[in-house]
């Protein structure tokens, strides 16, 4: 069996949790073509990654003449599925907000990408992400390309589903997959009660890498890491007052933003607003391997997100025997048990996130390392990339 997957943009320093999948998928025997709709190979810091990149083809990378090149040539080969995708483009755009000329640009990634799935005689195409690069999946199948699946991770797709045409690809779509229990109950609100039976969970998994870590004490430092982009739904700028507040409070501790990102600069600003040179480092973009030491050298994982889908940071600390500190939303309580592998939070409340992480600098390190344990064995159970792709796999066949 042949399987394309196709991603807006990968590799990508974020998206280790599709190149885990993506290896895995192979690693039960399935041939995996990969694909992308544009590069970031200047971003890429990890060698996994810069080892992805030379496996993607890049369908920007064909240019605005390889583009035309692919609209005729579709034009020619099979004109009545050319102009009926073209009908389903203009559909899809209308309530759209980015509008035509942009979903025209998406048609003629999807004649280039139906060009290169045909020569590979690719059985079925999964996409990431239920925005632009499952349009140019499900455009490519109505000009008769293989089927399409495709994840939904959130929370961007259920910020905008009727702009991004969602229940229109899940209608289309041979299944869907959700990757949390709330997920799954949101994309049931989109589409039709006959349509719930292809909406599948499988979770996002950490490899072994993480899982087969030999357990590390918790250090003794008072020290809070926290992963993830810099943007605004992950919580930073609520984090850094968080931080402030508690550092008038005479609380001892240090705290390291692993990542960067368009909010990088405000943050920088605010930890100089409040004077907390001392408390808060921000180390930029991170390999796998200094990511997981980052989390060995702290006590605790924070990431007070406003919006997720359910962040594999998260498990990663787990598995690594470190508790974390987050918020209820999405999925995120169907991983972290609160008081018992980590601490939730309302989302925005300044007060409430002060409050826990004083309560974990409290905590002796003896009931913590017993949190980090407790997380660890729930993390090996349910999020084991190994078991998660074996349903994925079973999809693919079935």
């Amino acid at each position: 069996m042949k399987i394309a997957y196709l991603v807006n943009q990968y590799p990508k320093v974020s998206h280790s949790f599709i190149r885990r999948e993506i290896l895995s998928v192979e690693a039960t025997g399935i041939e995996v073509s990969r694909f992308s709709i544009r590069s970031l190979g200047a971003e890429l810091v990890d060698q996994s990654d810069l080892e992805e990149f030379e496996k993607t083809k890049f369908v920007l990378g064909v240019g605005i003449v390889g583009l035309v090149v692919g609209l005729i040539r579709v034009l020619l080969q099979n004109p009545i599925s050319f102009w009926n995708t073209l009908l389903l483009t203009l559909k899809i755009s209308l309530g759209s907000e980015r509008g035509l000329l942009i979903h025209l640009a998406y048609f003629a990634e999807a004649c280039v990408l139906l060009g290169w799935l045909s020569k590979l005689n690719i059985d079925q195409v999964h996409a990431h992400f239920g925005t632009n690069s499952t349009t140019v999946a499900m455009l490519c199948h109505a000009l008769g390309g293989p089927p399409y699946s495709f994840t939904v991770h959130g929370p961007e797709e259920f910020d905008k589903v009727k702009a991004i045409a969602l229940p229109e690809k899940i209608k289309r779509a041979k299944f869907v997959v959700a990757i949390s229990s709330f997920g799954k109950s949101q994309l049931y609100r989109w589409c039709d009660y006959k349509q719930w039976s292809k909406i599948k969970i499988v979770r996002c998994g950490v490899d072994q890498m993480f899982l087969n870590q030999s357990y590390i004490p918790i250090p003794q430092e008072s020290r809070f890491v926290c992963v993830g982009r810099l943007s605004e739904q992950k919580g930073h700028l609520l984090l850094v007052e968080a931080a402030s507040k508690l550092a008038t409070m005479g609380q001892k501790f240090k705290l390291v933003f692993v990542g960067d990102g368009e909010l990088r600069s405000e943050i920088e600003s605010l930890i100089a607003q409040f004077q907390l040179e001392e408390y808060i480092e921000i180390t930029g973009w991170a390999t796998n391997a200094e990511v997981r030491q980052q989390i060995l050298d702290s006590q605790i994982l924070v990431l007070p997100s406003f919006a997720e889908g359910l962040p594999v940071v998260l498990m990663e600390a787990l598995a690594l025997s470190r508790p974390v500190i987050s918020t209820y939303i999405a999925g995120i309580p169907e991983l972290i048990e609160p008081g018992k592998s980590g601490w939730l939070v309302p989302s925005g409340s300044i007060d409430s996130l002060v409050n826990a992480m004083e309560i974990a600098l409290q905590t002796p390190r003896e009931k913590l390392e017993e949190m980090g344990k407790l997380g660890a064995s729930q993390v090996g159970k349910a999020h084991n990339i190994n078991i998660e792709v074996s349903k994925l796999v079973e999809f693919f066949k079935s």
